[in-house]
């Protein structure tokens, strides 16, 4: 889509604080990788809250569209985590096309029924769909420890705040 239209095409990944980036920086290495050095293409590995530093990023930048991905959270782990997609939507500066994460996993099944053969399912995270053997996998489980100590660093900060002296 950049490319048909001109644009440059910035790949952002956002690390949480208080979490290693060399994973994050390495994804990102990978996805811009991929693009197979294209022209047009930025990319950034920042730190903080995703939402937040997506939105700060695209106003910095005068980015016209944002294209994000969404893990379809819901219940619990939707009130823990929040939505990173509902918040960059709800403050954006600019449009936001929402892709759901399983309209771009692989086809395995595709794959099998042209080929004809069987293939085992291949267990994947519940929160970024990565291949895992656990339910949720390392770098997500790190992800949603650092938010939620960050959550709770902020709450004890604003019951400070909000206590008598």
């Amino acid at each position: 889509m950049a490319r048909q239209c001109g644009a440059t095409l910035h790949v952002v990944h956002v690390v949480p604080p208080m979490t290693d980036p060399s994973g994050g920086a390495g994804r990102l290495s990978k996805v811009v990788q991929s693009l197979g050095g294209s022209p047009g293409v930025a990319s950034a590995l920042l730190s903080g809250r995703p939402a937040r530093e997506i939105v700060a990023y695209a106003r910095d930048k005068a980015v016209s569209l944002i294209v994000l991905g969404t893990h379809g959270r819901t219940g619990v782990s939707r009130v823990i985590l929040g939505s990173v997609a509902e918040g960059v939507v709800r403050l954006a500066p600019c449009l936001v096309l929402t892709v759901p994460v399983a309209a771009l996993a692989p086809r395995d099944a595709a794959i099998a029924a042209d080929s004809g053969a069987t293939t085992v399912p291949v267990p994947r995270c519940l929160v970024c769909a990565a291949e895992t053997e656990a339910l949720i996998c390392e770098p997500c489980r790190t992800r949603i420890r650092g938010e939620a100590l960050e959550r709770k660093l902020d709450a004890e900060r604003a019951g400070r705040r909000g206590s008598p002296a």
